[in-house]
């Protein structure tokens, strides 16, 4: 059989053998050929059933080749015996069968020189009449991988001793007819072909049919059959059919190897270009509607960023393209895979939110901490996908906006001003700019941003979450030291406990409680015991009491360390892995699709479950659970006079220009690489509107006193890959077909609300692991950093040239010139990287 590509029954006939490309002799091509240039060609006929058929294909030969009439009737008895299939059958069903009936054979009700009964489908609709399916018909599985509106092509071949000539029919139907038990599923049938001949010849009607069936399972020779009027027009698409034909040299291969299918096949489109320029245009550009990240291309203008030449032009195309979505937006939510996307960027925007309110707080002297950043986060995320043009953009803080709150800050505490009213200043005058910038379309300045910008700027964000993630996994090591000098031999002296007497030969250690000095080059016997010790008491009680810790372990936390690296690590392979299921050979497809999709969550859960059960004191998610600002000085509403000279309101202006072009970068940059072409997004994007939502949000968070916030690219991303969409019906051996992203508003909404009730659920967050969630960081950021085609060139350094991938630009530019491409953005992003651990980093988004 054929769907796409050929399946055989293997030896013993129990299991049709992986899908393959088929293979065809070139000679049984053009005995095909023959058989259409001198059989029988019925095209429209109009026929209810299979008898009707064959009656009239028996009747409708050649005067030069009719066939006598007892050979007549014995042909069409013989055709209309009831055939017998392979079905494709469950595990259960096979072990029912071989416990019923372990030596049962297999007896075919067709003769034995009937060898072939091929279906092969292929996706155009039809108006056939509705038939009963038959029982065997409704068992099989196979009907799942059947695509809608599908319908079945018979090749019929074989050996009959009582003919002296061949007998060759072609019949396409008027109408798609259901035929009974012909087809192995219950599907219409317009197209047949029969070609029954002598004995001694099997092998060449078998090959002739097979080449049949691959002709049936091409696309362009679908619509010639379809359309032709006259036998010539059916050759003549045969004629194209050999243009394209690939001819292989004997014994420079194995004619019985399987060719597996593969993943990336010329569309029709391709196939069908006048000039193959067309076929690949290597202008730079992004990768193929697929997914191929290798392919180049992209558009010269965008719909979105062209100038209208009015005030706010731009903004009201954007509201007009996303408002017949609006609704949309909210019922193509209902998918469980929406239920795993809200979890894993659920807890990636807490763990963000933690680790930015804590770098405020210290930057601020908690003038902005992590309470404030969880309040931030949400309301001003969740205001952003209720009415931004791109709601699967998640907001975060960023790591240029923390520097400039760090310089702000030292300089209003070096010039005696308030931190707060100065911010709100800047934070007005920024919003300004942006409606300005919103108002005279400046983002239609999008349209020169190249790929090595977007390619550079996606790397960094990544590089930085990967560098985040290992250093806070490093800084372990300092809050739960490890005992580098520990001996087995000495293993009595290791301990710890409480000492209430108060001594001068002790000192400080592990933030506070007094321990002995021990050297552990000495034996037992020398270390120096306590006069009073008390062995009963925890540390808490112990330091409750005035007392304090003693001992050569008092300072190590064992096991903590160790235990949060294979977590860390742990959830990483498993988020990587899991992610990866969908593509497994494992388990049905429905499985390894909700595997993949919950991929994240389920590393989670078992982290989690694994550091439950060791029971160690691991550094846990840790949320505040008052809502009252952190710096009791301060309060909720920020007054914009009072504590500062009225002469602040005009030098704020000088800052917020730098922090305008900081924010305008940073969120179109991320706008830009999520609206790609590549992912297939069927809303279009708002860019005017984004900036507008963005600059809005700005006088709101000044006034309040939270953080400012921007796209955050490596989150957005991860967001965006949680919701991929894939063919569910495909063909056996093709591969799912990407088929866009699943656009709505609801999962960005369920987070910043789960984000915003946070505070509440304290006692449940509190049993997550943090190296859990740096696990988790620490995928996303590798994951983004493989999106990008830069980290493809960068591979090729490593590869010798005869191991290279066949990619797309590598046809078109000669290697060096790709190397040195590479190697000029790799030392623009060093740059960016040394700039970014400066002082200077604020700046960073104009470097790029």
């Amino acid at each position: 059989r054929w769907m796409k590509f050929e399946e055989k029954v293997e030896d013993g006939g129990e299991r049709w053998s992986a899908p393959h490309v088929p293979v065809l002799p070139l000679h049984s091509l053009f005995q095909l050929r023959t058989c259409l240039k001198k059989g029988t060609v019925l095209l429209d006929l109009d026929a209810l059933s299979f008898k009707e058929i064959i009656d009239k294909a028996i009747s409708g030969q050649p005067e030069e080749a009719k066939l006598q009439p007892e050979l007549r009737e014995r042909l069409a008895a013989l055709l209309l015996r009831q055939p017998q299939h392979q079905t494709t059958k469950s595990p259960l069903q096979l072990l029912a069968e071989l416990s019923l009936s372990p030596c049962r054979g297999r007896h075919s009700a067709w003769p034995w020189a009937l060898t072939w009964a091929i279906t092969t489908l292929g996706q155009y609709p039809c108006c056939a009449q509705a038939l009963q399916p038959l029982s065997f018909q409704l068992r099989n599985r196979f009907k799942k991988r059947v695509p809608p509106g599908a319908e079945a092509a018979h090749v019929i071949v074989g050996e009959v001793e009582f003919l002296e000539k061949p007998f060759t029919a072609f019949i396409r139907l008027r109408q798609g007819v259901a035929l009974g038990s012909l087809a192995e599923v219950a599907l219409p049938s317009r197209f047949l072909f029969i070609l029954l001949g002598p004995q001694a010849k099997v092998k060449t009607y078998h090959e002739v049919g097979r080449a049949m069936a691959t002709l049936l399972t091409d696309e362009l020779f679908q619509k010639v059959a379809r359309q032709a009027e006259h036998r010539e027009d059916l050759i003549t698409g045969m004629e194209a059919f050999l243009d394209e034909l690939t001819v292989l040299p004997p014994r420079k291969w194995d004619p019985s190897a399987r060719i597996p299918p593969s993943s990336c096949l010329l569309s029709l489109h391709r196939r069908t270009a006048v000039h193959p320029s067309d076929w690949q245009s290597p202008s730079n550009g992004d990768m193929a509607a697929a997914g191929d990240r290798a392919s180049l291309g992209y558009p010269d203008s965008r719909e979105e960023l062209e100038r209208t030449g009015r005030l706010f032009g731009g903004l009201l195309q954007d509201i007009r393209r996303k408002a017949p979505w609006y609704g949309s937006d909210f019922s193509d939510a209902l998918h469980p895979q929406c239920l795993s996307a809200v979890l894993y960027i659920y807890l990636a925007t807490v763990t963000n939110a933690i680790t930015f309110g804590g770098m405020l707080g210290d930057a601020t002297e908690n003038m902005q901490g992590v309470l404030e950043s969880f309040l931030g986060t949400a309301f001003a995320g969740f205001i952003f996908c209720l009415f931004s043009g791109q709601p699967l953009t998640i907001l975060s803080s960023t790591g240029p906006v923390l520097v400039f709150e760090r310089l702000l800050f030292s300089f209003s505490q070096h010039h005696s001003l308030s931190y707060l009213e100065f911010r709100l200043w800047i934070g007005l005058w920024v919003a300004f700019f942006g409606v300005v910038l919103v108002a005279t379309e400046a983002s239609h300045l999008v349209r020169y941003f190249t790929r090595f910008t977007e390619e550079e700027f996606c790397a960094l964000i990544s590089l930085i979450f990967i560098y985040d993630s290992l250093k806070k996994m490093l800084s372990l090591a300092d809050a739960f030291p490890i005992n580098w000098h520990y001996r087995l031999d000495n293993i009595t002296s290791y301990s710890c406990v409480c000492n209430l007497s108060s001594s001068d030969g002790w000192t400080r250690g592990w933030g506070g409680p007094e321990v002995s000095v021990y050297d552990p080059s000495l034996p037992p016997a020398l270390s120096s015991q306590p006069s009073t010790a008390l062995a009963g008491l925890s540390r808490t009680q112990c330091l409750g009491q005035g007392g304090h810790l003693l001992g050569t372990s008092c300072q190590y936390v064992p096991d903590v360390t160790l235990i949060s690296f294979l977590l860390f690590g742990g959830t990483f392979l498993s988020c990587t892995t899991l992610k990866h299921f969908r593509s497994s050979r494992y388990f049905p497809a429905w499985v390894r699709k909700l595997v993949s999709d919950f991929a994240i969550i389920l590393a989670i859960l078992v982290s989690c479950t694994v550091d439950a059960i060791l029971g160690l004191e691991t550094p846990k998610l840790l949320v505040p659970s008052e809502l009252k600002p952190t710096n009791p000085a301060r309060g909720w509403i920020v007054f914009p006079f009072g504590a500062n000279p009225w002469w602040i309101c005009l030098v704020s202006l000088v800052p917020a220009v730098l922090v305008t072009i900081l924010i305008f970068m940073d969120q179109q940059i991320t706008a830009v690489i999520l609206n790609r072409r590549e992912y297939k997004l069927k809303k279009g994007a708002g860019f005017h509107l984004d900036l507008l939502c963005v600059s809005l949000l700005m006088v709101v968070t000044s006034a309040t006193g939270l953080p400012w916030y921007v796209s955050s690219t490596v989150i957005s991303l991860a967001h965006m890959e949680s919701l991929r969409k894939e063919s569910t019906t495909s063909a056996p051996g093709e591969h799912p077909k990407f088929l866009g992203i699943r656009e709505q508003r609801l999962t960005g909404l369920a987070v910043f609300i789960l984000t915003g009730i946070s505070v509440f659920m304290a006692p449940v967050l509190k049993h997550i692991p943090m190296p859990v969630l740096y696990g988790v960081f620490l995928h996303m950021g590798v994951a983004a950093l493989n999106s990008i085609q830069l980290t493809d060139r960068v591979r090729l350094f490593l590869m010798p040239a005869k191991h290279q991938p066949d990619l797309a630009y590598l046809r078109h530019v000669p290697l060096r010139r790709v190397h040195l491409f590479t190697v000029i953005q790799l030392l623009c992003l060093a740059l960016l990287w040394v700039l970014k651990s400066t002082m200077a980093a604020i700046i960073f988004p104009v470097m790029v």
